[in-house]
């Protein structure tokens, strides 16, 4: 069956910086596209960064950009969320996601969901 399973996320201070792991199983992981979001305490999950199948397309949420970067080890099955000069509004579980679309921006556009990792910033 589908696993995503994150890891990587932890405590960390603002202005540091954290790198997420999402390693996938269960699905010939170079034909989806993968994302990242996230869900803080009583508020939606929101999207914030995805990936295409190839590597060469990615796109991030206003909020993020400049400071987070997607990326993706077809090899390894692996894709990855770098995340630097973190912010306390940072904080939320981030869940992994893949796709079929070309970009996963809304919700909607995923078949897979990892169980999250969660990213705690303290100011």
């Amino acid at each position: 069956q589908v696993q995503l399973v994150e890891s990587g996320g932890g405590l960390v201070q603002a202005g540091g910086s954290l790198r997420l792991s999402c390693a996938a199983s269960g699905l010939t992981f170079s034909v989806f596209a993968m994302g990242w979001f996230r869900q803080a305490p009583g508020k939606e999950r929101e999207f914030v960064a995805t990936i295409s199948r190839s590597g060469d397309n990615t796109a991030y949420t206003d909020s993020v950009k400049g400071r987070f970067t997607i990326s993706r080890d077809n090899a390894k099955n692996t894709v990855y969320l770098q995340m630097n000069s973190l912010k306390p509004e940072d904080t939320a579980v981030y869940y992994c996601a893949a796709g079929v679309v070309p970009f996963l921006v809304l919700r909607a556009h995923v078949n897979y969901w990892g169980k999250g990792t969660l990213v705690t910033v303290s100011s």
